[in-house]
């Protein structure tokens, strides 16, 4: 009983039936809808986490990060996808380009100011910073790749093969 009365974000999981229930009954309220859902959204990402945590316990590090970093992105790629497959290109652009942002600025502010916080002397590690500049650095060619070949005359290519 004493853990049912504990706060806890499980508590806004109600918003998941809520938000269904404005969807279907009044569909007409985007902004009441979009605020519903980003509540329920909460909850259920922290159960992916722990979800991931688990299996990684069983599975070794290296899937067990590759999947936190795959799920972790479940609710970006639902959309990505959703956004596809209306033909919306350039939503999908523009949320991986502020999710790249987002990710760089943000994370890395937030664990300089949390760091600093903590431990009054941070030290650098070379090794750690080479690591993350080669990943960004191929992130950054996987991106350019595909748009450098459209730009290049890729486009023609596809027409040609539909004649």
């Amino acid at each position: 009983m004493s853990s049912f009365r504990k706060p806890s974000l499980n508590w806004l999981l109600v918003f998941l039936p809520v938000t269904v229930a404005f969807e279907y009954l009044s569909p007409e309220l985007h902004t009441l809808i979009f605020f519903s859902s980003c509540l329920a959204i909460v909850p259920l990402a922290g159960l992916m986490g722990k979800a991931t945590e688990h299996v990684a316990e069983r599975t070794g590090e290296t899937i067990g990060g590759l999947l936190n970093a795959t799920f972790g992105n479940a609710a970006e790629l639902i959309i990505a996808l959703m956004a596809l497959r209306e033909g919306l290109h350039d939503v999908v652009k523009a949320s991986l380009t502020g999710s790249i942002i987002g990710n760089i600025l943000l994370v890395l502010g937030a664990a300089f100011v949390f760091g600093g916080v903590r431990h009054k002397v941070q030290r650098f590690n070379p090794s750690g910073a080479r690591v993350q500049a080669t990943m960004l650095t191929l992130a950054a060619i996987a991106l350019i790749l595909p748009a450098a070949y459209h730009h290049l005359g890729g486009q023609y290519t596809l027409h040609a093969k539909r004649i």
